[in-house]
């Protein structure tokens, strides 16, 4: 699996890309650097380059790894690891909330950091994202997002305008925590002044809807004091 996998490292100190470098290439994966955000986001929309994963350190110069998570997040559904020396709670809660999957704190491990790649790697795995927007499971569940449908087992799932644009936003990005007020504004927009509860009332028809037509577990998870995320 690993030789398939390019990992891009954004980090502005040498030391640490070559230390994730030495790691992740004596375990077979293929690196890309990237000094700072900027560079991040230029080799991520190249085309020639198929990234698979980005290790993302929060400390960076101009723009930190927030930012640049919150900008990848706009444009791409690629799995990021956040790395820092920051140890406490409120980090990496925001680095969840900005759209990171994962979050490491330094030093560590190289067993570790090899394990939460490959877990996330193995995640990504499980769907198939079509170049038209279209995403399949393996557990039955397809959505056809040109269409506008969602079928379990091939049978076509009833859902409202705004239940389809929330699960197809959350299953385009697997475990990432989505906070209610991001849903409210990519889904309802960003003038919507509404209570953060509509969000709640639309995830629990959504997963009524899915458990009746015959998807065999919850995809859609709540993340106490957070949001939710599709598992």
């Amino acid at each position: 699996m690993n030789a398939d996998h390019t990992i891009l490292l954004v980090d502005d100190e040498w030391n640490m890309r070559n230390l994730l470098t030495i790691y992740l290439q004596d375990a077979g994966f293929q690196t890309i650097e990237a000094v700072d955000g900027q560079e991040a986001l230029t080799k991520l929309a190249d085309e020639k380059e198929k990234i698979d994963l980005v290790i993302l350190d929060i400390m960076l110069p101009v723009q930190d790894g927030f930012d640049i998570c919150r900008k990848i997040r706009t444009h791409s559904a690629v799995p990021i690891l956040m790395l820092s020396a920051r140890k406490e709670l409120h980090d990496r809660v925001e680095g969840l909330n900005v759209g990171a999957d994962d979050y490491l704190t330094k030093p560590f491990e190289s067993e570790e950091l090899l394990a939460r790649i490959r877990a996330l790697l193995r995640r990504t795995s499980y769907q198939t994202e079509e170049k038209d927007g279209n995403l399949l499971f393996p557990d039955g569940l397809q959505i056809f997002y040109e269409k506008r449908q969602v079928y379990i087992n091939e049978a076509l799932v009833e859902l409202t305008a705004k239940e389809f644009e929330l699960l197809y936003k959350l299953a385009a990005s697997p475990e990432r925590v989505f906070t209610r007020d991001d849903l409210l504004h990519f889904i309802w927009g960003a003038e919507y002044i509404g209570a953060t509860r509509t969000v709640d009332s639309h995830i629990k028809n959504l997963r009524s809807k899915l458990k009746a037509a015959g998807l065999p577990e919850n995809r859609i998870a709540t993340v106490w004091g957070v949001g939710y995320k599709f598992s």
